[in-house]
């Protein structure tokens, strides 16, 4: 027999540009069942009842990213976060904060992928090897020093998370940073000294208050403050090293 709905209120801020001028909240009674997630709350409204309302997602199992959002004022993704867990409600969702609102629940993703850009998110090899010379190989103790900041899936969470970034959209901001750290810290990588220059930037690590709240919100397990805290020893280190002589210079 199959389980009866239950109702939950699930209130969305929405942003139309052609019809409104500043968002609005809009309230529905959504049938749920206890396996719903918000984001199939969401799906039902655009289905059954306003197919007006905009939101992304993709995935549905927490590994794309696309369906990051404020729940009750938190940044959340919403295939991962259930209605069962915000009764009674009312539920409310809306953009992302500190990023542009395109509509409704959609932000623009254009200024934090040009972050990301900028800090060539790939590796850049200390030194070429052919294919007859194999793989580049790496140490388990290599590996660890950077795994779990390669877990990263883009989400912005940390963003909407960042006060810092609120105040200051030039600031870096802790999932770039974070995936800055992932390259510096391969063994396997010789571009650190080009993404230096972005983290000793004033937009870079210098610019964060160590709030610390990024790290609470990640979905994936990604400690972005932890990787601004190391950063924040490098940008120093390498600040120092520059005043002692070089190699067969006078000391």
């Amino acid at each position: 027999m199959a389980e009866p709905s239950k109702i939950i209120e699930i209130q969305v801020l929405r942003y139309r540009p052609e019809q409104e001028s500043v968002p609005v909240w809009q309230s529905y009674q959504v049938p749920f069942t206890e396996d719903m997630s918000v984001l199939q709350g969401l799906q039902h409204i655009k289905d059954e009842i306003d197919g007006t309302v905009s939101f992304r997602w993709s995935c549905r199992m927490a590994i794309c990213g696309s369906c990051g959002m404020m729940i009750n004022s938190k940044p959340s993704l919403s295939c991962q976060t259930f209605l069962r867990d915000l009764l009674p409600g009312p539920v409310r969702v809306e953009a992302l904060a500190h990023l542009p609102i395109e509509r409704d629940l959609i932000v623009s993703v254009e200024p934090f992928v040009k972050k990301l850009e900028s800090i060539k998110p790939y590796i850049i090899p200390k030194e070429e090897r052919t294919l007859a010379q194999g793989e580049y190989l790496q140490t388990p103790a290599q590996l660890e020093k950077f795994e779990q900041f390669s877990s990263c899936i883009n989400c912005m969470l940390c963003y909407a998370a960042c006060p810092q970034f609120g105040l200051n959209p030039d600031f870096t901001g802790p999932g770039v940073l974070a995936l800055l750290h992932r390259y510096n810290a391969d063994s396997r990588d010789g571009g650190r000294a080009q993404r230096m220059e972005i983290l000793n930037a004033e937009e870079g690590v210098w610019s964060c208050t160590a709030v610390g709240y990024c790290s609470e919100v990640c979905p994936k397990g990604v400690d972005p403050a932890n990787a601004v805290n190391q950063n924040k020893v490098n940008s120093a280190l390498d600040y120092f090293i520059r005043f002692l002589p070089k190699k067969g210079e006078p000391a």
